[in-house]
């Protein structure tokens, strides 16, 4: 087997310094046109392939940062992932995307770390508040940003949206359409975000005189069929609700198809609004009233943050807040008239 091309075989090929050869492969520093298209030529003859671990331990900047996930499976995961990766790779940055249940187990140790240390530096979004490796990162304190996280105060930096402001706002315009009745579709503990919705839930109700009454907040775990077993239980109260607000789209997309399979209509008998406004929230039928998440603005700020760490600026423990917007569709109507 023949072994791999060094750096010094590339640049003889190419007629020019090591140093030269370098600097074109890297992108970095002024190389000439034609020098540069042959240093390309001669390490595609060559099939050289810059060996990145030993540049890291060389203390050399990597142009790669890491997307670390816990369970790639939400929608709203993969459009902030996507925003993330196009906003980096604007920037001359490519993106390793490593995906795990938890990051602190044995099992992922080695490779997370390995990873890691190949990165100029983080993003987690959406992380597990029970993953123990968030605790290692602020200990550590490398080049790491938190995306959408609230579950608790961290060292690190931390880039979320405005979740109060837009529970807010769906809850409103629920009781502006002459909602009494609202219930609330939560999502899991694990980012926070749910918690902070649901607050803001309770707050819009009670500002309007109105109590939370505990047997309409049920659990829907962010996933569609939990939205739809949520939805069943609320409809087999004594006094179902008149309107639902789920703490995320997919959850609402399940508590729709749970509605109708009562033979009940949205939102003639049942409004319901959720958050996020995927892709999807605007092709279901009915068109779903949603929050918006500006996740090309949020993935912007997370990337410029980033960016500002591994260029030595000190950001740690600071978060950011980006506002959200209603997108109000025709899923939400005026209550209902009693029969």
């Amino acid at each position: 087997m023949r072994k791999p091309s060094r750096l010094s075989e590339v640049a003889k090929l190419a007629g020019v310094a090591p140093i030269t050869a370098s600097r074109a492969i890297r992108g970095e520093g002024y190389v000439s046109e034609e020098a540069r298209a042959r240093i390309m030529e001669a390490a595609a003859q060559l099939n050289y392939a810059p060996d990145m671990v030993a540049r890291r331990m060389r203390g050399e900047k990597s142009k790669l940062i890491g997307i670390f996930v816990n369970n790639f499976g939400s929608l709203v995961l993969h459009d902030i992932t996507k925003e993330i990766s196009r906003e980096a790779r604007a920037r001359g940055y490519d993106i390793v995307l490593f995906n795990a249940e938890r990051f602190d187990g044995p099992d992922r140790a080695g490779t997370r770390d390995m990873l890691a240390k190949l990165c100029a530096g983080l993003i987690l979004p959406m992380p597990n508040v029970e993953d123990g490796y968030l605790s290692l990162l602020e200990h550590r304190q490398a080049p790491c940003v938190l995306v959408n996280f609230e579950a608790r105060p961290v060292a690190l930096p931390v880039v979320a949206v405005e979740n109060r402001q837009g529970a807010r706002l769906a809850v409103q315009h629920l009781l502006s359409l002459g909602h009494r009745r609202i219930a609330f579709i939560a999502g899991s503990s694990y980012t926070g975000q749910s918690a902070e919705r649901q607050a803001a839930y309770a707050q819009a109700l009670q500002e309007a005189g109105i109590a939370a009454d505990p047997s309409l907040i049920v659990p829907g775990r962010f996933v569609q069929t939990g939205g739809h077993a949520a939805a069943l239980q609320l409809l087999d109260l004594p006094e179902p609700p008149t309107a639902i607000f789920a703490a995320n789209d997919e959850m609402a997309f399940g508590a729709i198809d749970a509605i109708h399979s009562r033979g009940l209509r949205v939102p003639d008998d049942i409004s319901v609004a959720g958050f996020d406004d995927i892709a999807a929230s605007s092709f279901i039928h009915p068109p779903l009233t949603t929050v918006r998440q500006p996740l090309a603005e949020l993935s912007a700020c997370a990337v410029q943050t980033l960016m500002n760490l591994i260029e030595g600026q000190t950001v740690h423990g600071h978060k950011a807040t980006v506002p959200v917007e209603l997108v109000v569709r025709q899923s939400t109507g005026p209550v209902a008239a009693p029969r």
